[in-house]
């Protein structure tokens, strides 16, 4: 996929087949990463990874606002927007649907889909810790799909992201938001084996886990039956704190570890189709040193 394939209203049926055929391919499960910006999403996307995702995480705390509260609509079509004309398939982490009218997030995902997006997250959770109603959940998926069939829709519960408090109404929830039309659907917190096997098995439609570090390696999970891994904001993080041990070295008279990309590569990212504006100046990295402005 070109940038000039990527997924418009027009393109959107091809791009979303091969997005829903990454989910049913044979093989380790599909290994999506999450960029928070241009540069992250355009660097992952040249490591080979056919498709990038968003986080709200990184949203939120790129606006200076709370994750999963409902704060950054805006701010996430904006994201997307800038990302939906990269060479890659992209997913948006639209958390609930920033409401809780069905037709108004049908809206947002017909905007995401123009934008470029081939796959939306919905999640069940709310800002006060307690689970929306199955039903409400189920008429957000069922009105995405009639707005935007191609869309694919992953389900996400948060029975066991939100304390586990729920866990046993996990496999009715989400069979519910498959018969509301789920394409796939997602359990961030799930992390022990015989519970995602036995999930499995009870579902029709592919199961996504949020990868956890200390936890299943990327294969096993696949051996359980996974068919999609998230890795969340676990990039992000680790990304800052890099940015943070690198400062606190500085700052001791240590030595920075590690080698990160070097101001040309991180410019480069911006593609051969951008155009300066008018700031003159050539910027450009001195002798490929790395250190840049």
């Amino acid at each position: 996929m070109t940038p000039d394939d990527s997924p418009g209203e027009a393109a959107l049926p091809l791009a979303a087949t091969a997005f829903a055929a990454l989910h049913r391919s044979s093989g380790p499960p599909f290994l999506i990463p999450h960029a928070w910006d241009h540069a992250s999403a355009s660097a992952l996307a040249g490591q080979g990874f056919p498709a990038i995702a968003t986080t709200s995480l990184a949203v939120a705390a790129a606006a200076g606002l709370p994750d999963g509260a409902g704060a950054t609509r805006a701010q996430t079509l904006l994201l997307a927007r800038r990302l939906g004309t990269g060479p890659y398939l992209l997913s948006v982490d639209a958390e609930s649907g920033f409401g809780d009218d069905p037709d108004e997030v049908a809206r947002l995902a017909r905007e995401l889909a123009d934008a470029g997006a081939v796959g939306i997250n919905l999640e069940d959770g709310r800002p006060d810790g307690t689970l929306a109603p199955v039903a409400l959940h189920a008429a957000k998926i069922a009105a995405v799909k009639a707005a935007v069939p191609d869309l694919f829709v992953n389900a996400r519960t948060d029975t066991y992201w939100l304390g586990g408090r729920e866990k046993t109404a996990t496999t009715s929830r989400l069979q519910a938001y498959e018969q509301a039309g789920a394409d796939g659907v997602f359990v961030p917190g799930l992390t022990d084996a015989s519970e995602i096997a036995t999930l499995v098995r009870r579902l029709e439609t592919p199961l996504n886990i949020l990868y956890a570090p200390s936890g299943l390696t990327v294969r096993q999970l696949g051996d359980l039956g996974v068919r999609r891994v998230s890795l969340g904001s676990l990039l992000l993080r680790t990304a800052l704190g890099a940015a943070l041990g690198a400062a606190a070295d500085i700052r001791a008279g240590r030595p920075v570890a590690g080698g990160g990309p070097t101001y040309a590569q991180v410019q480069a990212l911006a593609g051969p189709s951008y155009e300066p504006g008018a700031r003159p100046g050539n910027r450009a990295d001195p002798a490929g040193s790395g250190t840049g402005r």
